[in-house]
């Protein structure tokens, strides 16, 4: 009995030796997989085919036909009319007959037409007022005359836009002579340069009163004297 348990425990350590030995050589052995090689590339290039030019149908466009019965301008372009003028130079004819009708003119007639070109003196006036106003309008087309005005050579109003409306300023008057001054800065649009003014007491009593016609850089002067 004694021999059977022996021989029993032998053939279980037997077994369980054989047991660890085979999973020590699982662990140490280990599979490879060989590699095969493909015979096709696994990525399929697809090849461009070169464009096709596009068939014109140009050659088969029909020709235009031009009328033979088409008129073409027969007088050239020009900037002067030829019905009017017969050269180039006959563009200043109208201006020169306006010069020529100037020599027919008086000297007043000139001098109203296209302005004096001499200063204007309106005279000098006496007056017992401590002040007077000094007003001007344009008395002819509103075209854009400007004016300086000076008092005693001291410029007041550097420059004044005539419009059809009375504008001006107030003037104390100084004892003895106080001379006001219109100088034209221009002559508008129509020229000459033509204003109306008015000089009043503070009474409202008219001192002076008149019109000018002046070419640039005349002046028109009129002195107030305070008694």
């Amino acid at each position: 009995m004694k021999d059977i348990k022996l021989n029993f425990l032998f053939i279980v350590f037997l077994f369980f030796g054989l047991s660890i030995s085979a999973q020590i050589d699982n662990k140490n052995k280990s599979i490879s997989i060989p590699a095969v090689e493909s015979k096709k590339d696994s990525s399929t290039a697809v090849a461009i085919k070169p464009s096709v030019p596009i068939k014109s149908n140009i050659n088969n466009m029909a020709t235009p036909r031009i009328s033979r019965n088409l008129e073409y301008p027969k007088n050239e372009f020009s900037m002067f009319p030829k019905e009017k003028f017969g050269n180039p130079g006959e563009l200043y004819e109208d201006r020169i007959d306006k010069n020529i009708d100037n020599l027919k003119l008086s000297p007043e007639e000139v001098e109203r037409r296209n302005g004096s070109t001499t200063d204007q003196y309106f005279g000098d006036f006496r007056s017992k007022a401590k002040f007077v106003n000094v007003v001007y309008r344009d008395h002819g087309f509103t075209d854009g005359d400007i004016i300086q005005v000076r008092v005693n050579d001291d410029i007041i109003h550097s420059r004044v836009y005539l419009t059809g409306g009375f504008k001006g300023f107030k003037l104390d008057l100084q004892q003895g002579f106080n001379k006001i001054d219109f100088v034209a800065l221009n002559q508008g649009e129509s020229g000459p340069n033509t204003a109306e003014f008015k000089v009043v007491d503070d009474q409202g009593l008219l001192v002076s009163h008149n019109q000018w016609n002046l070419a640039t850089g005349v002046k028109a002067t009129v002195i107030v004297v305070k008694e």
